[in-house]
């Protein structure tokens, strides 16, 4: 069923290098989300490319109360890096998006391994979960649904590969074929229209 509020949406940042690492600390600094740019999100068989950005005021009022770091979403690996309600996650909205300044812990082999791999630039791209409430719209020109309003971020991941995964891409392609129902229909009510006029006149 697509556009489910309540259901968590995973999205990455595509072909940008946003991880970065300082020599000092096990400080990582990153942009899990950047606004008005355009990701493609599947190649439909026709050929057509649908893509999605994220608004510069969808994170107006948004729940940023308890949201974590890890790896790939923790698919792979149940831990926890660092997290917001302690404080060694912290972030700022800006007009570009949401960076953030995540501290690892320099006791634990794990986060030292992390900051390893991403100061070696072999982990360079982050990724986020949150969910929406019908917040989008959607652009049949150019193809683009546009999300203008985030409910909740959940985590945001350093990740190995920064696409969606199977799961997500079918629940894409379920999402926008709505829209490309509704497209047909409106064309399809267009012709009609112009072979009435041709008839009568």
């Amino acid at each position: 069923m697509p556009f489910k509020p309540n259901e968590r949406q995973y999205r990455s940042i595509l072909g940008l290098k946003d991880m970065a690492a300082d020599d000092d600390a096990l400080v990582l600094r990153g942009t899990p989300i950047v606004f008005d740019t355009p990701t493609p999100i599947f190649k439909d068989e026709d050929g057509t490319v649908y893509y999605e950005k994220i608004d510069r005021h969808a994170l107006d009022g948004c729940d940023f109360s308890d949201f974590i770091f890890n790896r790939n979403h923790g698919m792979n690996e149940g831990t926890v890096y660092a997290r917001s309600r302690n404080g060694s996650v912290t972030f700022e909205i800006t007009e570009n998006g949401l960076p953030v300044v995540i501290s690892l812990d320099k006791a634990d082999q794990r986060h030292v391994w992390l900051y390893g791999d991403i100061k070696a630039g072999r982990i360079d791209r982050m990724s986020f979960s949150f969910n929406w409430d019908y917040g989008y719209t959607y652009d049949p020109v150019t193809h683009t649904r546009t999300i203008t309003r985030i409910d909740k971020l959940y985590d945001v991941s350093a990740v190995d590969f920064p696409a969606y995964d199977a799961a997500t891409i079918a629940t894409a392609r379920a999402e926008f074929s709505e829209e490309r129902a509704k497209i047909k229909e409106l064309e399809q009510a267009a012709r009609r229209k112009r072979l009435i006029i041709r008839t009568y006149f």
